[in-house]
């Protein structure tokens, strides 16, 4: 109780602060930089990097009350269809801009539900992506699925496609959790999807969970956790619901007499990865877990764990291109937003134009806080010369360093080397990378720092 009386002080329970998938954060970013200037930087690639590639797909057939994703629902394949169009004019004009050579390392398809493809389409898309940006030798191919909304043939056409890693959607396997949240799905659907990835031979599958949920209790998630384990996926992904109804209309449909308090919340955390811990899976970063064989935690053993907006990744791409309704381009200069809402988005590319409409150049102060909090975020730990060798003004966060150490005392530790989030500071990481953001008294709405 001693340690759970200090995380309050330190604000935890009431902090609401950035994941920290970008930095700046999104809520930084400002219409000054547009279409133009992505044009510009897309240009500017070094043909001999590979690049990351994300693609969004928006639609779904049921919207998920908890989701805050730029999605949008369908009872008909018409506007799927249509939103292709825009995809495979965007890629055209992709393919006038990127300089002769770039080659994809990675390619990830989100959403919205990619699932709501047809096998054809499938097939088509994935072919018009790599006929612009070829794939390189070792190329990566992940993609979210809903597994009640995926069959044979779809899997069949992935898998064709280069897919080698599926990241399933569950969140909680509790009845009346999924009916708070309108997501019906079973535990049988879901194996019966992951057997049919395995037998595809899909080298990889993660599972998406969410704490923080209405009605979730200790002994209900104790039970999802259990099934989960029982898929025995490669990777497990662990986050926190964020209610913000303002931004989500969706989300008023869920009952926030229902949610879980702060510590409650903390102690669903804490659970899960107690359990996934003791199953022999490595915590990677905040909120992931992996088996000692996956990519993931060699990458977190070798010092090239990152962060995106998928969460942490083994992509040391330094370039990840958007493609589609809300992609968010990270280029060497910056940030760039394609238009959220689809119609603006296909408006913009039935205009001739790249769908860009703000973003964010980065200034050498940016580029040093983004790897300092990186390093958080990522490793537990500021690793001083290698941030002092990679920046020419890394003296310049000399005093955060100072402020840092004397606020979080007891939960940080500083050598010579390194400044660490100690064991028992780890469920403050977030809170602690907060103190490095410039931008942190900028009003905006973020989830929960527990």
């Amino acid at each position: 109780m001693e340690n759970i009386t200090e995380l309050r002080r330190l604000g935890l329970f009431d902090a609401r602060v950035p994941r920290y998938t970008s930095y700046p954060p999104a809520t930084a970013f400002g219409a000054t930089v547009n279409a133009g200037q992505q044009a510009a930087w897309l240009g500017d690639l070094d043909p001999g990097v590979p690049v990351s590639v994300y693609l969004h797909i928006p639609f779904c057939e049921r919207l998920c009350w908890f989701c805050a994703c730029r999605t949008q629902g369908t009872s008909t394949m018409r506007p799927v269809a249509a939103y292709l169009d825009s995809l495979r004019a965007e890629l055209a004009m992709l393919r006038d801009i990127l300089p002769d050579g770039v080659q994809m390392r990675q390619l990830h398809w989100g959403g919205g539900t990619p699932t709501i493809l047809t096998p054809e389409m499938i097939t088509t898309l994935a072919t018009d992506i790599t006929n612009v940006i070829p794939a390189a030798p070792d190329f990566d191919f992940s993609v979210e699925i809903d597994p009640t909304l995926v069959d044979q043939a779809k899997i069949t056409a992935l898998a064709k496609a280069g897919m080698t890693r599926a990241s399933i959607g569950i969140q909680d396997f509790a009845p009346d959790v999924q009916n708070a949240i309108g997501r019906q799905q079973s535990y049988e659907t879901t194996a019966a999807c992951i057997d049919t990835l395995r037998d595809a031979k899909i080298r990889s599958l993660n599972a998406d969970l969410v704490y923080g949920l209405p009605h979730q209790t200790l002994s209900t998630l104790r039970d999802t956790l259990d099934s989960v384990l029982a898929l025995d996926p490669d990777r497990i992904a662990l986050f926190g619901y964020a209610h913000v109804p303002t931004f989500s209309a969706r989300q008023k449909m869920i009952p926030v007499d229902a949610l879980p308090d702060e510590l409650a919340r903390y102690d669903l955390a804490q659970l899960s990865a107690d359990v996934f811990r003791n199953a022999g899976y490595t915590p990677i970063g905040i909120d992931h877990f992996a088996k000692p064989t996956d990519s993931l935690a060699h990458a977190k053993k070798h010092g090239h764990l990152h962060r995106n907006f998928q969460g942490y990744t083994d992509d040391t791409c330094p370039t990840l291109i958007g493609i589609g309704a809300s992609a968010i381009s990270r280029l060497p200069q910056g940030y760039v937003q394609n238009a959220p809402a689809t119609a603006a988005y296909r408006e913009r590319i039935g205009h001739g134009q790249l769908a860009g409409c703000r973003g964010y150049a980065l200034s050498t102060d940016d580029a040093l806080r983004a790897d300092a909090i990186g390093m958080l975020m990522c490793s537990f730990r500021i690793d001083l010369p290698a941030l002092a060798a990679r920046h020419k003004n890394a003296a310049a966060l000399a005093k955060t360093h100072q402020a840092v150490c004397a606020e979080f005392a007891g939960y940080v530790a500083r050598d010579d080397r390194f400044i660490r989030i100690l064991p028992n500071g780890r469920p403050l990481t977030r809170l602690i990378a907060n103190r490095y953001d410039a931008f942190r008294d900028v009003a905006a709405q973020y989830s929960q720092a527990s």
